[in-house]
């Protein structure tokens, strides 16, 4: 059975502006502009004032109005993200022996040594607008940026970098986890 018309509203916080042009919506922000297409979805968006945004899906079924849920909350981490950033922190775990992390290129690209002990450098090129620093604290690193999806996939490559093979993975706990997810900038 269809929905004949399903609506989100989605306000918009004052320090951010949004535009929308053929399902291809800016967000500007304190920390910068994102941008994201949504051309893949059937999607109507609304202006409803200055601050709200209506988005409606019309003669949809159950899996569509799932999407319009999704698109909304995509928009809401792109404010998030132009206001606050977002901030992953990783720390390398080891057993024996330790796992040299570096970051080169202007933060933009990581490079892993000494993972089981091999001899093999392991690099990991950054998605766009995301950096890699080191936190000050032993193994730890953090990945900053203000597009979430982009700063979650990079943490991904590097925690696919070092995945350990043709071992027990039960026993082998070695590598680079996740430890805290947060924003750059705290909020108020």
């Amino acid at each position: 059975m269809k929905t004949i018309l399903g609506t989100q509203i989605i306000k918009v916080p004052k320090d951010v502006t949004m535009d929308v042009k053929n399902r291809v919506v800016t967000v500007k922000g304190p920390r910068g502009t994102l941008v994201k297409a949504f051309k893949h979805v059937d999607l109507e968006f609304i202006r409803i004032g200055k601050r709200r945004v209506k988005v409606n899906m019309w003669f949809a079924t159950r899996k569509n109005m799932a999407c319009l849920q999704t698109v909304c909350s995509h928009i809401k981490n792109l404010f998030k993200g132009v206001r606050y950033g977002f901030r992953l922190k990783m720390r390398a775990v080891y057993a024996h022996f330790p796992i040299n992390i570096t970051s080169t290129q202007d933060n933009t690209v990581v490079d892993i040594r000494n993972f089981l002990g091999e001899k093999f450098t392991r690099t990991v090129h950054l998605k766009p607008g995301v950096t890699c620093t080191p936190t000050g604290n032993k193994d730890e690193i953090q990945v900053e940026g203000n597009d979430l999806e982009m700063v979650t996939l990079s943490a991904a490559l590097i925690h696919q970098a070092v995945l350990v093979k043709e071992k027990d993975i039960r026993k082998f706990l070695d590598g680079i986890y996740v430890s805290e997810e947060g924003t750059i900038v705290q909020k108020k």
